[in-house]
């Protein structure tokens, strides 16, 4: 049994079809730096702005990866929270996040497997009012019952 359910998590009991979480981040540099490091992936779109002017982007841009980790973030701290596994994520980038872009990045229940603890998540993220990425996940939520 969890007796020490972090704050912000949601057990597969207490979970209602609808319910939305949300993040706000601005996406610095930095952050696009240290996904660089991270990640391996030093394509110069990310990292370069004179190479970044002569793309379709016309500019830096960040990870597609990085918007997406915002999701996982939204996950795995608040809906449902600490001890939810990730089972899967299909993903669609609709437009590109740039450096000092706020981003919102927005999950909601879609649908609940009780008798699996299998939850559907609606996974979205905007800039301003624009849709940047949207998706949906399936994870494995935790429980206050044994397995």
């Amino acid at each position: 049994m969890l007796d020490n359910m972090p704050r912000g998590t949601i057990c597969i009991e207490d979970l209602e079809i609808g319910m939305v979480r949300h993040l706000r981040k601005v996406v610095t540099d930095e952050d696009i730096e240290m996904f660089a490091q991270v990640s391996t992936d030093h394509n110069p779109v990310h990292l370069d702005e004179d190479y970044a002017q002569d793309t379709i982007f016309e500019g830096r841009i960040a990870h597609g990866m990085l918007t997406a980790g915002l999701i996982s973030a939204v996950i795995g701290e608040q809906l449902p929270g600490h001890g939810t596994v990730y089972l899967g994520q299909n993903l669609k980038f609709l437009a590109p996040v740039r450096p000092g872009d706020q981003v919102t990045a927005e999950v909601e229940v879609m649908d609940i497997d009780f008798s699996k603890r299998r939850v559907k998540l609606d996974t979205r993220c905007l800039v301003g009012s624009k849709k940047v990425l949207i998706g949906e996940a399936t994870v494995l939520a935790p429980s206050r019952k044994f397995d």
